[in-house]
């Protein structure tokens, strides 16, 4: 029974590749296996391999659908947060630029109503970045704490260089008026020190969340499998 589970695990850990998962898949699916085999051990071999082929499916089939969840890498994951923050600050300029320089109406009906409620605005940006935490963290474990770092560091600079034009006065406070008074310039300041505890306690949360995840889908996999070869052998 030893030289079928190994045969067994050894062919799962070659089909799986890179998979950024596979010491914990391998090791999940050995408990299970030590727990079919030992129920096993009176059958022959032959019919012993051919159970926990029909329990689990083959290494191939198992994989095959392990690599299914790959959809993000951490490359793609780190460039759509950047993109998303770019479309923030890109709109937001667009937005003071046009308020400015086009004397619209209606524009300046939506620069009042977005600029009467700053602190909600400055709580739904906190909210994005706790989000970019949580889903780094749900979607790369502990192996996602370097994205999160380089992450963090290049959404940050168009925040710190806005910050430091607005502070030296080097953009006109007024073009933002009523948005940017002192109070809401130091709050901000006060917001964007507390961006990377604020990540990292999102990330934390999110790489528990991806455990949990896991374990439910290795054992909604393992169901799948266990139904599709007793509908084949019915």
């Amino acid at each position: 029974m030893e030289r079928l589970k190994s045969e067994f695990l050894e062919s799962l850990k070659e089909s799986l590749g890179n998979h950024k998962e596979k010491e914990t898949i391998i090791a999940e699916y050995e408990m299970h296996l030590d727990e079919l085999l030992l129920s096993l051990y009176k059958m022959e071999y032959d019919e012993i391999r051919e159970e926990v082929y029909s329990r689990f499916g083959t290494p191939e089939e198992i994989a095959a659908i392990w690599k299914e969840e790959l959809s993000f890498t951490p490359s793609s994951m780190k460039w759509l947060f950047i993109a998303v923050n770019i479309l923030f600050f890109t709109g937001g300029a667009a937005l003071t630029l046009a308020h400015n320089l086009l004397d619209w109406k209606w524009l300046t009906n939506l620069w009042s109503n977005l600029t009467s409620f700053p602190i909600i605005i400055a709580f739904i940006y906190m909210f994005f970045w706790a989000l970019l935490g949580y889903e780094i963290g749900r979607g790369f474990g502990h192996k996602g704490k370097r994205v999160m770092k380089k992450t963090f560091i290049l959404v940050l600079i168009p925040n710190v260089t806005l910050m430091v034009l607005t502070v030296f006065h080097l953009i006109p406070r007024e073009w933002f008026y009523p948005l940017l008074t002192e109070t809401f310039i130091g709050i901000c300041i006060f917001l964007t020190l507390l961006l990377y505890p604020v990540c990292m306690i999102s990330y934390r949360w999110g790489k528990k969340r991806q455990s949990e995840l896991f374990f439910a889908l290795l054992h909604r996999k393992t169901m799948y499998i266990e139904k599709r070869y007793k509908w084949r052998g019915t």
